[in-house]
C-alpha cells in the first residue's frame, strides 16, 4: 500500500493552537479617523498590545491577523515583522474576515489543531487567562470561550425605548474574546452558518447554530472590549494597574 506522508505526519504531529486576530474594521463608533485598532493607548497601538500579550504564550504556533483590504497601517509597526504574525485580507463582517483567516491555513493546520480567535480591540487580556482558557478546553471535543456572569440589570425595551421586561440575569453571560474551537469544527460551523445566512456575532454563535453547546469558561471584567472613545481611557487605567512587562 502507498504510504501517504502528510496522513503520517499528521498523525503523529503534536496538535498546534493558532491565533487569529480579526482587525479588518475600520472602528467607526469611534469617530476617528484611524481604525480603533491603530489607536495609541500608554505608547503603544491598540493592535500591537492585543498581539503581544498572544504572542507571549509559547503554545501559540502563529497568529493570523485579517486587516482589511486598503490597510495602510499594520506594516509599519514593529510586531508586523515577527516570525509569528501572519496576515490575510479580511472580509466585511467579523465572521468573514475570521474565515478568510481559516482558510489561510488549511495548508498548515490539521483537524486536531485549535483555533483561538481573539478580538483585536481587547488589548487587556492577561495571558494567564488565555492560557487557563486554553488548559481548560484541551480536551474538549466542542471549544468554548471567556465570559463574565452579568452585573447589571438588564432591561428589555421597545422600538420605541419604552422598558417591555426586566430579564432575569441569573443565568446571562457576557461573552468575550478569546474563543477556542477545533479548526475544523470552527471552519465548517461558520461556511455552513453563512451559506445558510444566519447573523454570526461571534465564533461561538456559529458552533451552537450547529447544534453544539460551547463551554463557557470564567473570565474577568477587566477584559474590555475598546469600543467608545471613553474605553481608551478605562484601557489604560487597566494597562497601567496590570503592569505586565513589555516586549
Amino acid at each position: 500500500m502507498e504510504n501517504n506522508s502528510s496522513d503520517t505526519h499528521a498523525s503523529y504531529r503534536k496538535s498546534s493552537t493558532w491565533a487569529i486576530v480579526p482587525a479588518a474594521g475600520l472602528g467607526q463608533r469611534m469617530g476617528k479617523e484611524l481604525p480603533k485598532q491603530y489607536l495609541t493607548i500608554n505608547g503603544k497601538t491598540i493592535l500591537e498590545r492585543t498581539l503581544e500579550r498572544l504572542l507571549s504564550i509559547d503554545s501559540i504556533t502563529a497568529v493570523v491577523v485579517a486587516l482589511n483590504k486598503d490597510d495602510t497601517y499594520f506594516r509599519g509597526l514593529s510586531i508586523a515583522k515577527n516570525s509569528r504574525v501572519m496576515t490575510t485580507i479580511g472580509g466585511r463582517e467579523r465572521c468573514d474576515s475570521v474565515l478568510s483567516a481559516l482558510h489561510s491555513l488549511q495548508h498548515k493546520a490539521f483537524d486536531g489543531d485549535c483555533v483561538l480567535v481573539h478580538d483585536a480591540a481587547r488589548c487587556c487580556i492577561l495571558p494567564t487567562r488565555i492560557e487557563h482558557l486554553i488548559t481548560t478546553l484541551k480536551d474538549d471535543k466542542v471549544g468554548g470561550l471567556l465570559g463574565v456572569p452579568a452585573s447589571d440589570t438588564l432591561k428589555q425595551i421597545s422600538d420605541k425605548n419604552n422598558i417591555t421586561q426586566t430579564l432575569d440575569r441569573t443565568s446571562i453571560w457576557q461573552a468575550q474574546t478569546p474563543q477556542l474551537f477545533p479548526y475544523t469544527l470552527l471552519k465548517n460551523s461558520l461556511e455552513k452558518a453563512l451559506c445558510d445566512q444566519q447573523v454570526i456575532t461571534d465564533e461561538a454563535s456559529a458552533v451552537e447554530y450547529c447544534g453544539l453547546q460551547p463551554q463557557m469558561v470564567m473570565g474577568h471584567y477587566d477584559n474590555i472590549k475598546v469600543t467608545h472613545p471613553d474605553d481608551i481611557a478605562i484601557a489604560s487605567a487597566i494597562i497601567s494597574h496590570q503592569n505586565l512587562p513589555t516586549g
